[in-house]
């Protein structure tokens, strides 16, 4: 799902308050020099680790680790993946008009922006271990009230309240990953972040095709119960617990994590350097961005995240079954089944591209192919209205939306926030990331609110909208956003400024 699916900032750059914490941590790794010319490494894990210096370190207990915080993402895919299967059950079992669903579809991302608020403040406070906790109680709360509502109010709560749960998981989930992650499996733990959200939307729309609405609110409930269990098991992020001055607690998790063996002491260094480091560069704040050195920046991330929203994947994602049923394909299971299948691999694939083919051939292909998804779908809706080739309408309906996903799949949902994380300088990559994010959610709901009023007004018409920025996607892509496939920060800079 392209909603917030990664999104951008160093791990340790901790929380602040209010508007700076709505960012979503995608790490990269990247060398910050200092004016001093002292180099440092501003990536999450320090120059050489455990596992990587023959030192008898372990890697189970990162593994272990890695996979009770992805339940998170897991969670996050299950909640966004809801709406589309149980749509018509819903509205027919609690009676609801198309405004009280679209408003049921999309509070989901009003609670996820409020969740997103307050996330690095939380995480920063409780911890990363902490911050999971709470998100999984918020999600519990709010399964348990869609199962038992009998109408629209607490149907609604709970919907925001596993919203408000995600907007967290959001954010400490990759955060949590990168900083007891060694550097050299970083990167695939990282992108493991994503493909569990694919996953968990991908099997709530196939369990949706098999159980009621109620049944399935309470599958919900099980990556949160596996999450609250892990987390016994498994150590606090050290990095926290460093910059929070748990000296002793501090080296123990990160001995568990290295394994008892492992030479610890270089890696703690580079650490508490780190961190200081990180705590003595000023602190940007939101006017800043507006300064002529980092404008173009600021159009080049809030533009690819308008794009990435308003060619309309929360509208097409969420309410995929109606869809299908409104194209004139007799039973919406088909369809969902393969827009769930479809998902997972192409992800994969848009992984392991982006750092072959580059950033922007990624992204013009991505938006090329949702254009053509658009069009036909748009296309079969005209057929269908007008009464033409009607045995070829729903054809090219499930055609083109297939093509669409898999399209915004391997560009459009990644990318946008692997450059995100890219082409701010660190000092006010904070500040920067949570802009991008508001903007991100902004354009979620709107685009997950008026889907339904949009197709009832013309089908045709709104997958034309659709096609139609996706094409600006493509003109914007070619003509601001730069290559920042194997650049170092200062180049990307020097690149973005020239």
């Amino acid at each position: 799902m392209g909603m917030g699916i990664q999104q951008c900032e160093d791990a340790e750059m901790g929380g602040r308050n209010g508007m700076e914490d709505l960012r979503q941590p995608l790490v990269e790794e990247e060398k910050i020099v200092v004016s001093d010319g002292l180099e440092y490494e501003i990536d999450g894990s320090s120059s050489e680790d455990g596992l990587d210096d023959g030192s008898g370190g372990s890697i189970w207990m990162v593994l272990l680790s890695t996979f009770v915080a992805v339940c998170g993402s897991f969670e996050f895919g299950s909640c966004v993946g809801y709406s589309a299967p149980t749509q018509s059950a819903i509205r027919e079992d609690l009676d609801l008009s198309l405004a009280e669903y679209s408003m049921f579809g999309s509070i989901l991302t009003i609670g996820a922006m409020l969740g997103a608020a307050t996330s690095g403040l939380i995480t920063d406070t409780f911890g990363r271990k902490g911050a999971m906790r709470m998100s999984a109680s918020f999600c519990i709360t709010g399964w348990l009230a869609v199962y038992f509502s009998m109408g629209a109010l607490l149907l609604d709560m709970g919907r925001f309240f596993t919203g408000y749960g995600i907007g967290i998981f959001a954010y400490v989930v990759p955060v949590f990953i990168a900083e007891i992650a060694p550097k050299s499996i970083r990167g695939g733990l990282t992108t493991l972040n994503q493909l569990m959200i694919v996953s968990g939307s991908s099997v709530a729309f196939l369990l949706g095709t098999v159980v009621t609405w109620r049944t399935l609110a309470l599958t919900g409930l099980v990556p949160c119960i596996i999450l609250l269990i892990g987390l016994v098991f498994i150590p606090e992020s050290p990095r926290w617990l460093a910059k929070v001055g748990h000296e002793k607690e501090f080296e123990v998790a990160l001995r568990r994590l290295r394994g008892k063996d492992a030479d610890v002491s270089k890696e703690a260094t580079e650490i508490q350097i780190n961190i200081e480091t990180l705590q003595s560069l000023p602190k940007a704040k939101m006017s800043d961005l507006f300064q002529s050195k980092y404008i173009r920046s600021l159009i080049i991330g809030v533009g690819l995240m308008v794009f990435q929203q308003f060619g309309g994947i929360n509208g097409i994602g969420f309410y995929v079954s109606e869809t299908f049923v409104s194209a004139g394909l007799s039973s919406s299971k088909t369809g969902t089944i393969a827009y769930a299948c479809i998902q997972v691999p192409i992800t994969i694939v848009g992984a392991v591209l982006m750092d072959k083919s580059g950033r922007r051939p990624l992204l013009m292909v991505s938006a090329s192919g949702t254009f053509l998804g658009c069009f036909l779908t748009g296309t079969s809706f005209f057929l269908k209205s007008n009464a033409m080739l009607l045995d070829w309408a729903p054809v090219l309906a499930v055609g083109g939306v297939l093509i669409y996903v898999a399209s915004f799949s391997i560009g459009m949902g990644a990318v946008p926030w692997v450059i995100m994380s890219e082409i701010f300088p660190l000092n006010v990559k904070g500040v920067a990331g949570s802009l991008v994010v508001l903007v991100n959610w902004l354009g979620a709901w709107a685009v997950s609110y008026t889907f339904n009023f949009l197709m009832s007004w013309s089908s045709t018409g709104t997958f034309s909208i659709y096609a139609g920025f996706s094409a600006m996607t493509i003109l914007f892509v070619a003509k601001i956003v730069p290559e920042t496939k194997g650049k170092t920060l200062e180049e990307i800079q020097a690149c973005i400024n020239s």
